[in-house]
């Protein structure tokens, strides 16, 4: 691809990154409860679910599910729907609830290689079950792609986005650890959880009412 177009790409391109969706709220609490490491690892699960999209996008499937209304709401409502529940999830839990809860309630101490599966697979359901995303790597994508090397010019794009979601991470999650030393007692630790959880409430009512890009 043109050099000219990928500097143009990379600004826009991080900006999508550190756009505060339900994935970077996500980050954010985790940092929060977990610490910095925990939540880039477990961050990989999203990592891997764009890149299933990213090659989705560029073998031209991407724009048959968007042409798809059927395939479009039922995706729209089951991502809408995770969220929703999981937003439930960590507003109702405590300081460290949330880590035995989403799915495994009643755990005192949850070994740290579980822990790490069921943030992994929490980030991989948050972004696979988000149709905005496969919308951005099937519309934005292609402005940047180089029509004459389209299969290298796409990887190039996708492997950035991946790098620059990579950093984006790491910010979020060092944000949230800051946000966990603040917080500092259980009482405020909890209004944290209740907050990022109504968020992401939010981030799920908003995606249901998401329609599909008319043709």
């Amino acid at each position: 691809m043109l050099l000219q177009n990928f500097w143009l790409f990379l600004p826009a391109c991080f900006a999508l990154n550190m756009a505060f969706g339900p994935n970077n709220v996500l980050s954010l609490s985790n940092g929060a409860r977990d610490g910095v490491s925990c939540s880039i690892i477990a961050a990989f699960g999203r990592l891997l679910a764009f890149a299933i999209m990213i090659a989705i996008a560029g073998l031209g499937m991407g724009a048959l599910l968007l042409a798809s209304e059927a395939l479009f709401t039922a995706l729209k409502f089951a991502g809408a729907a995770y969220l929703v529940w999981l937003g439930i999830k960590l507003f109702r839990s405590g300081p460290a609830q949330f880590t035995a809860s989403a799915g495994n309630t009643g755990a005192a101490a949850e070994p740290a290689a579980d822990k790490l599966r069921r943030l992994a697979k929490q980030e991989f359901l948050v972004a696979a079950g988000n149709p905005k995303a496969i919308l951005i790597f099937t519309a934005f994508f292609p402005q940047f792609v180089d029509r004459s090397a389209y299969a290298a010019s796409f990887i190039v794009l996708g492997a950035t986005f991946l790098l620059l979601e990579l950093v984006a991470i790491a910010i979020y999650a060092m944000l949230g650890a800051r946000l966990g030393a603040m917080s500092g007692g259980a009482s405020r630790f909890r209004w944290l959880n209740r907050v990022s959880g109504a968020m992401m409430v939010g981030f799920g009512l908003a995606l249901a009412f998401l329609r599909r890009p008319q043709s």
